[in-house]
């Protein structure tokens, strides 16, 4: 899907900003402006602005702005493209279609979303018949008043095959059938999914009914029943709530993940509204990207009985791979046998909070469930202990994090088994600029080995410097290409200034929403944001001695010099990513060897040293290459 930077002028122009955010905040007309209290932050003095005619808002406290798409996508948690496509139907303009299969791939969904969103209504509707007595005597008894029931669509399925079938009529059963409303098995007639069933719609993050939760009403298995996957819902990229969570956890800066549906539900009862629950799965890496999208250590609140702390564990093992820094994740232990139900209801919503004040993190939680894994009476159920937490370590992706971790394990190992290190006075570690001489030879550097060049000193120590992030981004901005192929790169690349970090950060963001995005259309996205005067300082800086820097002269060079750019941008990038972590894992062999003083750590350090001297060679022949 391409949308020109025109057609996303003419869709801001067509939104009045102060009607859009005064659906959700307050505004108070201040001249030719509003003015609010900051939905991103709390306090009481308004310092939040809105500039209808300019068409932007800004707050001069926490310094959030943007356009009405960026309002939709940071206040209400939608992709850009759900924003893009909720305010074109709001302005009557038509989203182009990249191409046939796509507009008829989504005029098939729109039309199970009203399969579904239909059976969503007729539910509600069985709900409040005379049927749905015992169904609504049940949420009476579990303390569900009728604001939350409707608040969160709940109805009832009769037990039957085929009423459901029969009130939906209108839609072709092979319809019903893909959205997962009927079950259609071998050759015979296809009959209701949901049957006798407490029904709880499932929502995206636009609000939208995409699925559903079935409760069973009175004995029977399965207790709870999902929909199945259909191309409307994947259970294991939507958490439940979300629509509802994201917009709450504005204003409480965190999000809570519960285990299940009821769980979040009886939370929004209490009047604690940032829940969110994944749908009868562990937690998923998609699910971990949406909920640190909203707040960077979210709190995972499991059951406290055996099943929900295994879930708990291995939601931390599912996350451990993809921690970077600054985000996380934190663990509430609630008592055994109870869940955040049975805490509301004994407690309140105050002595749910009160959990959530004492949160574990996430290393705490790692080493608790290891060191009670079993005995450590003896030297080798000791080293197991190590040989697990430090293999948990070795998990994680991001150098820094990782060093880090390990780190922190060995000084919990230290502190449990009382460990002496041994004084090693007259033995010094080795390092590339270490004198020869002295002691025993073997320990000795390899003289062909020199420190790297000063050019590429800065890598890795305090974040990539300033020129070479300036290089990265020009080149992006010329190339936005680069920006899907390369993103879980990009995303670990440690950026030291916040300002470059920040403008990064947008252009994944817009990459990952909008395919076949050009130059053109990145800064058009970019335009209206704060990150745009920087994004055209490193454009216009094309004497930068990297291919992937230069102005194209003339068409008749555009094609080969543009493969080579890109190749190049590949492989700078590759450079940038790499030898930060190669010199984290250098650091982490030379203490280890200072520890140890054994020839295989000495190996392990000059393999390392040896991979960093390539790096550097190859950084060195990608900015001659702009000559060539």
């Amino acid at each position: 899907m391409s949308l020109t930077p025109q057609w996303l002028d003419e869709l801001r122009s067509r939104v009045t900003l102060s009607t859009l955010i005064g659906r959700t905040v307050k505004v108070t007309r201040a001249g030719r402006e509003y003015k609010a209290c900051c939905p991103f932050h709390n306090e009481k003095t308004p310092s939040f602005t809105i500039n209808d005619e300019k068409g932007f808002y800004h707050c001069f406290g926490c310094s959030a702005h943007g356009d009405a798409i960026r309002w939709m996508t940071d206040q209400r948690g939608l992709s850009f493209m759900d924003a893009v496509k909720e305010l074109a139907a709001e302005a009557g303009m038509e989203v182009p279609a990249a191409d046939p299969r796509a507009a008829k791939k989504a005029e098939e969904q729109a039309s199970l979303r009203d399969v579904v969103q239909g059976a969503a209504d007729w539910f509600t509707q069985q709900l409040g018949s005379s049927n749905g007595a015992p169904a609504r005597e049940y949420l009476t008894k579990r303390g569900i008043s009728d604001a939350t029931r409707t608040a969160f669509g709940f109805g009832l399925a009769p037990d039957s095959r085929s009423a459901l079938k029969e009130a939906l009529k209108k839609f072709p059963t092979a319809m019903l059938v893909e959205s997962g409303m009927l079950i259609a098995v071998d050759d015979k007639e296809p009959y209701d999914r949901f049957r006798g069933r407490l029904m709880i719609p499932i929502r995206d993050a636009r609000g939208r009914v995409i699925a559903f939760g079935g409760r069973i009403l009175g004995d029977g298995e399965p207790k709870y029943l999902n929909s199945p996957d259909t191309p409307l819902f994947d259970k294991g990229r939507v958490l439940y709530n979300l629509d509802k969570a994201s917009p709450a956890s504005r204003q409480t800066n965190r999000i809570i993940v519960v285990e299940g549906y009821m769980d979040v539900i009886a939370l929004a009862e209490a009047g604690i509204a940032d829940a969110v629950a994944p749908l009868g799965t562990a937690l998923t890496e998609a699910q971990l990207g949406l909920i640190w999208r909203m707040v960077p250590v979210p709190v995972l609140c499991f059951d406290g009985d055996a099943a929900g702390q295994k879930a708990a564990m291995r939601a931390a093992m599912r996350a451990l791979p993809l921690l970077r820094p600054g985000f996380s994740l934190a663990f509430a232990t609630l008592p055994p046998g109870q869940d955040p139900d049975d805490i509301v209801r004994a407690r309140g919503a105050d002595g749910f909070t009160a959990l959530l004040e004492d949160v574990q993190p996430l290393v705490e939680r790692l080493w608790a469930h290891e060191v009670a894994a079993g005995p450590l009476a003896t030297p080798e159920e000791r080293a197991a202990l190590k040989t697990r937490v430090l293999g948990h370590a070795d998990e994680i992706q991001d150098a820094d994090v990782r060093h880090h971790y390990r780190e922190a394990f060995r000084e919990r190992l230290d502190t449990l088994f009382a460990r002496k290190r041994p004084e090693r006075a007259q033995r010094q570690p080795w390092t590339p600029n270490a004198p020869r001489g002295g002691g025993n030879r073997r320990f000795g550097p390899d003289p062909r080995l020199q420190l790297p060049a000063d050019e590429t000193r800065s890598i890795g120590q305090a974040g990539i410097s300033a020129p070479y992030v300036a290089a990265l981004i020009g080149g992006l901005l010329r190339f936005p290409e680069a920006l899907r192929r390369n993103e879980e790169a990009l995303t670990r690349l440690p950026v030291s200034d916040s300002g470059d970090a920040e403008l990064l950060g947008v252009m994944l963001d817009s990459a990952m929403y909008q395919e076949g995005l050009d130059c053109e259309g990145l800064l058009a996205i970019l335009e209206p944001m704060k990150v745009y005067n920087r994004a055209m300082t490193l454009l216009r800086a094309d004497g930068m001695h990297f291919s992937f820097n230069r102005r194209l002269e003339s068409k008749d060079e555009a094609a080969a010099a543009r493969e080579t750019a890109l190749r190049d941008l590949d492989e700078y990038i590759g450079v940038l990513v790499t030898q930060p972590e190669i010199r984290a894992r250098l650091a982490e062999a030379t203490a280890d060897f200072q520890r140890t003083m054994d020839d295989e750590g000495f190996a392990r350090q000059q393999k390392l040293y040896a991979m960093d001297k390539e790096l550097t060679r190859r950084l060195a022949a990608l900015s001659d290459s702009s000559s060539q």
